[in-house]
């Protein structure tokens, strides 16, 4: 099955069937990534009377209660009512799934003993016009997937650095760090703040999901994104964002 889209007044074409998760999982067997001392997910058995939701405790099926929270618990997408005083929910501003999106690896910089995404981790890219922008951070090392960050002052983005993303207009903003902004910042929330553009002039329709993994034999260029969400009310979601590859058409 083939997508046909086109970017730039050029049409590329998608396989449907080759798509690869950014995704990391919470519960047994998943990767289990943890941030900002949050507890991890609990999946367990639900208990009502006499019926429990185990088979191998006896019962008739199985039916389970999950504990967990989306900010640090694998990956998930926000919206800008991370930071508002009225409650926003990502289902409320994201209805549209489908986006065309750019994947750049760049390096951390050094800064004040901190490792961030500054405006030099920028050097030699060139921006496309899509939708979202991806970030993969070198190194990549694969034990990024089950990381506990919490505690570790992970990377984040300097508001210069963030400034140039909605500078460049990408709505979308997915990166393989918890969070865009210092893991203590006194409740600043800067970088969050610069890409929504906070409170002045509120980007209601962006979103940045966290705690992705791209794994190193992903190419850096153009896909078409499939960002996969659950309809819960909240400010923050679990989410599978999915990607394939966009391929120049000649036809």
């Amino acid at each position: 099955m083939q997508l046909t889209t086109s970017l730039h007044g050029k049409t590329y074409t998608s396989d449907l069937k080759q798509g690869i998760s950014l995704s990391l999982g919470f519960g047994p067997l998943a990767e289990n990534p943890n941030a900002f001392h949050i507890s991890p997910a609990i999946i367990e058995p639900i208990r009502v009377g006499d019926f429990v939701g185990s088979v191998q405790e006896g019962g008739s099926a199985n039916c389970e209660v999950v504990t967990y929270c989306a900010h640090g618990n694998g990956t998930h997408t926000e919206c800008v009512g991370h930071l508002t005083k009225e409650r926003i929910h990502l289902p409320e501003i994201l209805n549209t799934y489908f986006f065309t999106a750019q994947l750049i690896t760049v390096p951390l910089i050094e800064l004040n003993g901190d490792h961030v995404i500054d405006v030099d981790s920028f050097w030699g890219i060139n921006f496309d016009k899509t939708d979202a922008i991806i970030i993969r951070t070198s190194p990549n090392n694969i034990e990024k997937k089950s990381m506990i960050w919490s505690g570790n002052n992970p990377p984040y983005f300097t508001v210069a650095a963030m400034q140039i993303l909605v500078d460049a207009g990408f709505n979308h903003l997915l990166c393989d760090f918890p969070s865009v902004d210092r893991e203590e910042d006194a409740g600043a929330l800067a970088a969050h703040r610069i890409w929504w553009q906070y409170p002045q002039n509120t980007r209601m329709n962006a979103t940045i999901t966290e705690l992705i993994y791209v794994e190193d034999h992903v190419l850096d260029g153009l896909y078409f994104l499939n960002l996969l969400v659950p309809k819960i009310h909240s400010d923050a979601v679990p989410s599978q964002p999915i990607i394939y590859t966009l391929m120049p058409s000649h036809t």
